[in-house]
């Protein structure tokens, strides 16, 4: 899947071996859904709404419009959904802050300490989490897809002919991936959720729910930046350990890999000249 200025093409091989195209154009954006600090939040959820639509035309080439309609509409498709997203923030948002709270309370710590552990348990959880999954050799392909589309826009921003071979030289990881967004989320919230007054643990809880939105848009803000200064030594090295962490969530691509990326980047562009606007990704 790459997502241009205009739209997102999502390419996927068939059974049969073709290449199945689907360019999804995005309508115009209103002035306040650019204004920074709102834009990060109306991007995520974009995102997470295309990239749901991406996940069924997936399925939908791979396992034919009638099943995947038929998973689609099923109750039990919804309920997985809501059920996932409420374990994920249940794992990876309320059981570190249980965790750091327990040890805390056993030790005397600080709620300074407290904190900076609830953060390395964060981390922790996401970073095992990663390494679990990757171990899996279907995940390990959707890996390599992943690296495949970092390699193509690699080469589109670098001049580099948008070919196999012109692709294959460039590395898998990418300043502005969404593994690079889940490490800034991370950092953000360790900082953020520092300056939380003292409460009960139920509150501090509640408060970290209710401060999502503000902490997608401060990660947002920061993750851009740092990619429109990555070639700044601080900012450079600042961003490494994004870089470095998606070393667990991309593999080395095939060269059949890459052709899938580069039909989607062509989609994309497609849509951009039908919009008018030529800018890249």
């Amino acid at each position: 899947m790459i997502r241009g200025p205009a739209g997102i093409a999502v390419a996927v091989r068939a059974p049969d071996g073709q290449i199945v195209l689907r360019a999804m154009p995005l309508p115009p954006r209103r002035t306040w859904q650019r204004w920074p600090f709102l834009r990060g939040v109306f991007i995520l959820w974009e995102t997470l709404r295309w990239g749901m639509e991406a996940l069924w035309f997936s399925a939908t080439v791979v396992a034919g419009e009638s099943e995947a309609r038929e998973v689609r509409e099923s109750p039990i498709a919804v309920l997985t959904i809501a059920a996932s997203f409420v374990l994920a923030l249940g794992i990876f948002l309320w059981l570190p802050a249980l965790l750091a709270e327990g040890i805390k309370r056993m030790l005397g710590l600080s709620a300074g300490i407290g904190t900076a552990l609830e953060g390395i348990f964060r981390l922790g959880l996401v970073m095992g989490y990663l390494v679990a999954v990757g171990r899996h050799p279907e995940i390990r392909r959707v890996f390599a897809y992943h690296g495949a589309e970092h390699k193509v826009v690699h080469a589109l921003e670098a001049g580099a002919p948008l070919t196999i071979e012109g692709a294959r030289p460039f590395p898998t990881a990418h300043p502005r991936c969404g593994t690079a967004f889940l490490l800034t989320v991370i950092v953000i919230a360790a900082l953020l959720f520092a300056f939380l007054p003292a409460s009960t643990l139920l509150e501090r809880l509640g408060l970290r729910l209710a401060l999502l939105p503000v902490l997608a848009a401060l990660s947002y803000e920061a993750l851009w930046l740092s990619a429109r200064y990555q070639r700044v030594g601080l900012v450079a090295a600042l961003s490494a350990p994004n870089l470095w962490l998606q070393r667990l969530t991309t593999r080395e691509p095939d060269d059949a890999m890459l052709e899938v990326a580069l039909a989607a980047l062509h989609a994309a562009r497609e849509l951009e000249n039908l919009s008018g606007e030529c800018k890249g990704e």
